[in-house]
């Protein structure tokens, strides 16, 4: 895994360079749309496969609509070096560089029970005057948290769940 990170890395960053000189959201439109294709298991294993022409495995993965020069370039440079399949891993690396060029911090919610829009915005707003930037937030259920949110913001993490609350107050009372 970090193996794969660390040859998809120069990608990310080439493609990053890219997309700044040209157009960033459209770049993420399409490196996201390859690299979920580069994802599904049997597209993996047709990119593995040695008598697929590296045309053919950029037109596999490439997203529909008119072409781009430089992102069908970038594929083509992908293919030629056997890469493709570390799109999603290109991807993710691009999205962060994105975020970090942009200042935007992505935080991920977890709670014991859905929130409502009113409840994020309020978290949201929270979340960007306590980190001094930006914030998009993503949302995830966990009942096992019992109530409360555990807030993950890339070095910050906030527990305030209850089944962390109880944890710290056994541990009390045991020693």
């Amino acid at each position: 895994m970090s193996s794969a990170l660390t040859i998809a890395r120069p990608y990310a960053r080439a493609a990053f360079a890219l997309a700044r000189d040209s157009s960033m959201p459209l770049w993420a439109i399409r490196l996201g749309f390859a690299a979920q294709i580069a994802a599904d298991a049997r597209v993996q294993s047709l990119l593995g496969n040695p008598a697929l022409e590296a045309a053919d495995a950029v037109a596999l993965v490439a997203p529909p609509g008119p072409p781009d020069a430089h992102f069908a370039q970038f594929l083509g440079v992908l293919a030629d070096n056997g890469r493709l399949a570390l799109l999603p891993d290109i991807y993710a690396i691009f999205t962060q560089l994105r975020a970090e060029a942009e200042r935007v911090v992505r935080a991920k919610v977890t709670s014991a029970t859905p929130l409502d829009e009113a409840e994020l915005g309020k978290l949201r707003v929270a979340l960007a005057k306590r980190l001094g930037t930006q914030v998009e937030v993503t949302t995830a259920v966990d009942p096992d948290l019992i109530g409360g949110a555990v807030i993950d913001a890339g070095d910050v993490v906030i527990d305030g769940s209850l089944r962390n609350k109880l944890a710290r107050l056994q541990t009390a009372l045991a020693g």
